[in-house]
């Protein structure tokens, strides 16, 4: 398995389940803030990641990027 089908694979997972994606990934933001702090940069990533997933806010980069 390749990464493009890992990456695919992780997509549909997060389509499929999206509501406990974002909610782990809430989740484990709230752990990393309270164990290092970097509250902005912590948010950001977590967004960014829900963006890579199908939810969030931001919308997701277009393929090959």
């Amino acid at each position: 398995m390749g990464f493009g089908d890992f990456k695919d694979k992780l997509q549909n997972l997060g389509e499929e389940h999206g509501d406990k994606v974002e909610q782990g990934m809430d989740k484990a933001g709230e752990m990393a803030k309270e164990k290092f702090g970097h509250e902005e940069q912590v948010d950001q990533a977590v967004e960014k990641g829900k963006g890579f997933f199908g939810g969030g806010d931001q919308e997701q980069p277009p393929p090959g990027q």
